[in-house]
């Protein structure tokens, strides 16, 4: 590996390199077998001499480095065997809205949150999401490993949130704090299920379109429950 292509990798370790260029960096053995197994498109592997060692042949541009190099770029405090550029995919069709359950983050910014909230959503069987322009970024690589996999499965597209809503007649659910409990106002499908920012939760802007306001009761004095974790009661409801 040359020292121009070292320091084009490094670069990822800032936002505006994740979110400009047209590939992001996948880590580990676990991601990278997901990614092999799936339909997107790998632009080029590097990996240790362990990790091709237990491959079959791969029929894609691939680099043997050494673990000092392989920890040089990873994004993470431990490198893990092999690391990925993969071409950031595009969706040939936009959303349906009308056919499925969409779920909706308002400014979900702690990207472990967000990769989480993509995990539990493809748990469920949800498959889109849509986000604020401010929500962390889809390739972000905390985003990408927290996801395990799953945003390999479920779209998640930037909209304008409140161009959405305002457009449907379908019924939008929101988690707030003043509503009716979610396990007595069953999430329905199609629809729009919104979750807030980790700490201000829904912002006021969309409350207005917000048609069944649910809430998760609470038997504690926490002020208020993590995003990924609100998703995953919500969803466990939907499909009950």
């Amino acid at each position: 590996m040359n020292n121009n292509e070292l320091k084009y990798i490094q670069s990822f370790a800032h936002k505006k390199h994740w979110d400009q260029e047209s590939v992001f960096i996948v880590e580990g053995p676990k991601l990278m077998k997901e990614v092999l197994e799936s339909d997107w498109t790998i632009e080029k592997i590097y990996a240790t001499e362990d990790w091709l060692k237990s491959q079959k042949t791969i029929m894609l541009p691939v680099e043997q480095v050494d673990e000092i190099v392989l920890a040089r770029i990873s994004q993470f405090k431990t490198a893990n065997q092999v690391l990925a550029l993969v071409k950031k995919k595009e969706y040939q069709k936009s959303m349906q809205f009308d056919k499925e359950l969409t779920l909706v983050l308002d400014g979900i910014q702690d990207p472990g949150n967000l990769g989480t909230i993509i995990r539990t959503a493809d748990w469920f069987g949800v498959q889109q999401i849509i986000v604020s322009d401010d929500t962390a970024g889809l390739y972000n690589p905390k985003v990408i490993q927290s996801s395990m996999g799953s945003f390999l499965r479920v779209q998640v597209a930037s909209y304008h949130l409140e161009s959405v809503l305002a457009s449907t007649k379908l019924p939008v659910y929101g988690a707030v704090l003043n509503g009716k409990l979610y396990n007595t106002n069953k999430v329905q499908t199609p629809s729009f299920l919104i979750i807030g920012n980790e700490s201000k939760g829904i912002r006021p802007p969309l409350l207005p379109y917000i048609t069944h306001p649910i809430t998760i009761p609470h038997f504690g004095d926490a002020e208020s429950l993590n995003a990924a974790v609100a998703t995953g009661i919500l969803l466990s409801s939907w499909k009950s």
